[in-house]
């Protein structure tokens, strides 16, 4: 019996170092996105679904931008990173907030979007989510874009990301078109030599409450980051330092909005304005401010 329970303890020994090595891989591979890059977006139209004979794709686009891709969280069980543009004249660059990724350890709290600025709030039984990272993505206000879990994949000198969920229209989309509403988003984030790649295959979709979706076309998306020196972000860098308290504060407040663990509706435009011009402005820089207006898209 005592042999049995040596060996039953030996092997849960293992078991533990072999999952916390793992962790540590995909801690790495998370943190391994962070700092300067050259990133090239490319996204393409690859098949087309609409019965409508006049149906226009989307052009293809190509853009260049240097990226700064900053630490702000550093935990156990979470990682966060901000993303900074750095565009423009490189002596006089423009500093643009972009997009941020949060990184959750066996989480089991979603909010999934289900088309027209609505999210649905999912709690997942634990053993759902054993050795997943959630990653969620949030928008230029930090209100809630979209989120999936799956494992990190190390193997044979690769380390990879891959998951499929729901997500609003990308900026480059919703500016222009209006006959989709839901992407669903093949996402794989691969790390490389050289930086990482964001690999996806999306579907364009139509949904409408009581109809099954409706696949309007396909887009292949391929975006390549190179790192390069931190110094050539050093203006990015320098941006987040003068304005991150401000960015906390916004933050703080989506947390407490996310806390209610309920569905989320959000209104596109207040007095006008989308969120994001709202919070961008130097009128918003105290707690109370910043609660008030984010308050205002919520809808009840």
């Amino acid at each position: 019996m005592k042999t049995l329970l040596s060996i039953t303890l030996a092997i849960g020994m293992i078991l533990n170092t072999f999952a916390q090595d793992k962790k540590e891989k995909d801690i790495n591979a998370i943190k391994s996105m962070c700092g300067c890059f050259e990133v090239t977006f490319n996204f393409a139209e690859t098949f087309q679904f609409s019965k409508d004979s006049l149906y226009q794709p989307s052009k293809t686009k190509i853009d260049k931008a240097l990226e700064w891709a900053q630490l702000i969280v550093d935990e156990k069980d979470k990682v966060s990173i901000q993303h900074l543009l750095q565009v423009g004249n490189p002596s006089e660059p423009h500093i643009v907030k972009h997009w941020r990724q949060d990184w959750l350890y066996e989480n089991t709290v979603f909010y999934m979007y289900n088309a027209n600025n609505q999210w649905k709030f999912q709690n997942k039984p634990k053993k759902e989510v054993n050795g997943q990272w959630t990653q969620k993505v949030f928008q230029v206000d930090d209100s809630p874009r979209y989120e999936g879990s799956a494992t990190w994949v190390h193997i044979d000198g690769k380390s990879f990301w891959e998951n499929t969920t729901d997500a609003p229209l990308p900026r480059r989309e919703y500016t222009k078109r209006s006959d989709y509403n839901l992407t669903v988003r093949g996402n794989r984030h691969e790390i490389t030599k050289k930086g990482w790649i964001h690999d996806q295959d999306n579907d364009k979709v139509i949904r409408e409450e009581g109809k099954d979706d409706v696949l309007l076309a396909k887009e292949k998306g391929y975006n390549t980051y190179v790192k390069v020196p931190d110094s050539q972000c050093e203006a990015a860098a320098n941006w987040w330092k003068e304005h991150q308290d401000k960015w906390a504060l916004v933050r703080n407040k989506w947390q407490e909005v996310y806390a209610r663990n309920k569905d989320l509706s959000l209104a596109t435009k207040v007095d006008n304005k989308p969120l994001y011009k709202h919070l961008f402005s130097e009128d918003y820089k105290q707690q109370n401010d910043i609660a008030k207006v984010i308050e205002s898209f919520v809808k009840k």
